[in-house]
């Protein structure tokens, strides 16, 4: 570590924690809303099927407003657009804590997403903005970790709140974490366009190596949200789980996630993306075909196994699709290729957490999880692994 503070800036460093942390933030709002959902439909006479509007509006949002985001972090700096963000995502929220029915929720949700997506090509730009490129695999190595450390979190934090408050508690909580982030933002991420030089061309952005990266970032999770899908399914309904504790078993992967991350990001910094990422996808997959072709128990710590392997292959690509796809154009257009990746990966979680359903349409039993978890492999193995050969293995 000594000889990477000592080729980059010590303001990088600053920056990254700023822009990690406010990537933290946008994680933990929807895994942390989401526990609170059961007490809202008590709390606001609301059945069980309208309440996945909290949820979905909220990405829908986010979808919308990623890339003008982008586009506004390449021409304000990133500082601009997440502080705006901010500022939407906490008005958001303080409407939701004082809403006095469910639909004012839904509308509070929606402002919430669109603050998300104001802010979120500038926490993925800003993390690398002060690391030259082939340092750029660190920073979001960093970046994806605190991420996953966030999944972890969410979760608790929603499950305390919830229980030990009321729903309403959960939505107050985002107040003081999204004012603590934009005062990191405002002191620590620099003002003004990111980069120097004219303004890159539309066509940058169709670059192969961003399409690629994109490509990757959407399949990557296709698959995590769908198994995470599948496997909660499964626990509740076949292994007779508590809702809680099927939340909670997840986690495992969660944990691995971001504990590779840190290193896979200087692996990649060191050996580039394609090797690593071709062997990110073959573990991801050859841990699914495993528990999708064998009779090995799919829960319990028997299925252990598959979850270390699902963090150890899931975990490198955070870092890997976004340095990929950052390293191949000016960092002029940072921004709006940032936005693109995280464009990429919603539309994956919601396709794979649409196919999950249909996988279990008839009931999450163990021949239909088997099922869905070769898939998952192909998925892997046959696109995963070519999408990842075709990157470059150095800095652009």
């Amino acid at each position: 570590m000594a000889r990477d503070t000592a080729t980059v800036p010590r303001g990088a460093w600053r920056t990254l924690a700023a822009c990690s942390g406010l990537a933290a933030l946008l994680q933990v709002d929807g895994t942390l809303v989401a526990v609170a959902l059961p007490d809202v439909g008590r709390s606001l006479h609301t059945a069980p099927q309208p309440l996945g509007w909290v949820i979905t509006v909220y990405f829908l949002a986010f979808a919308v407003v990623l890339l003008p985001g982008g586009r506004l972090v390449d021409r304000f700096g990133g500082r601009t657009a997440a502080l705006a963000g901010l500022a939407l995502f906490a008005a958001g929220a303080l409407l939701g804590a004082l809403a006095p029915g469910f639909a004012v929720l839904v509308v509070s949700r929606a402002v919430q997403g669109a603050g998300a997506g104001l802010a979120s090509p500038a926490a993925l730009s800003g993390a690398v903005s002060g690391f030259p490129p082939e340092r750029r695999g660190t920073a979001l190595g960093i970046w994806g970790a605190a991420s996953g450390v966030a999944n972890i979190a969410g979760p608790l934090l929603g499950g305390l709140l919830t229980t030990g408050l009321g729903w309403r508690a959960a939505w107050w909580a985002l107040l003081p974490l999204a004012a603590a982030a934009a005062v990191a933002v405002a002191r620590l991420v620099p003002g003004g366009p990111p980069g120097s030089g004219p303004e890159p061309p539309a066509g940058v952005l169709r670059r192969p190596a961003v399409l690629v990266a994109v490509a990757a970032a959407g399949l990557s999770f296709l698959v995590m949200i769908g198994v995470f899908f599948i496997i909660e399914q499964y626990l509740q309904d076949a292994a007779g789980y508590s809702p809680l504790l099927a939340a909670a078993a997840p986690m495992v992967i969660a944990v691995c996630i971001g504990a590779v991350g840190p290193f896979a990001g200087r692996l990649i910094d060191a050996r580039g993306e394609r090797p690593v990422m071709i062997a990110a996808f073959a573990v991801a997959g050859a841990g699914l075909a495993w528990y999708g072709l064998t009779d090995t128990p799919l829960h319990g710590p028997a299925a252990l196994p598959l979850a270390v392997a699902l963090g150890l292959g899931l975990g490198p690509l955070f870092a890997g699709v976004s340095r990929a796809g950052l390293n191949a154009v000016p960092q002029r257009a940072h921004g709006r290729v940032a936005a693109l990746i995280s464009a990429g990966r919603l539309l994956g979680a919601g396709l794979g957490a649409a196919l999950a359903g249909v996988a279990i349409r008839d009931g999450a039993g163990a021949a239909e999880v088997r099922t869905a978890l070769v898939c998952g492999a192909a998925l892997c193995l046959l696109a995963g692994v070519p999408l990842a050969a075709l990157l470059r293995t150095r800095p652009a």
